[in-house]
């Protein structure tokens, strides 16, 4: 068989997805994510949620800048070298972590949002072997 000729031929080719008897088994992370709804992932639902989406941010933003314009720059500078450092340190990969340190940082110790009742969904419990999960963190595997 000629092989020069080969690859002439393959860049015409569509990629065709794996079809193996695993996939087809696998569920979709109906109960993570929801069902699959593509205008839910095109367009905010409502005009309001981006802004709900973006609340903390732009209310740091916000006293940051305040707090600029009344201590100077060296006020926002230390808060977020605080909060850095807050953040970096954290439990073994396999352990949940409340951030407690942080939100007394912020000040919201004592709000209760959603993700104090139903837990926040990017960190859903996730369990495995302690050994491998600490090793991927460290990146050996």
């Amino acid at each position: 068989m000629n092989t020069r000729g080969l690859g002439s031929q393959m860049k015409d080719c569509v990629p065709v997805p794996d079809f193996s008897a695993g996939a087809a088994f696998e569920s979709h992370g109906l109960i993570h994510r929801g069902f699959a709804n593509v205008k839910s992932e095109l367009f905010p639902v409502h005009p309001l949620e981006l802004s709900e989406k973006n609340f903390s941010l732009n209310q740091d933003k916000m006293n940051f800048s305040t707090l600029r314009n009344i201590q100077g720059l060296h006020a926002p500078l230390k808060l977020q070298m605080e909060f850095k450092a807050v953040k970096q340190a954290q439990h073994l990969p396999f352990l949940h972590s409340s951030n407690l340190s942080l939100d007394i940082l912020k000040g919201t110790y004592d709000c209760i949002g959603f993700e104090d009742i139903l837990n926040d969904p990017a960190q859903s419990e996730v369990m495995g072997d302690p050994h491998l999960m600490v090793e991927h963190k460290l990146g050996l595997l």
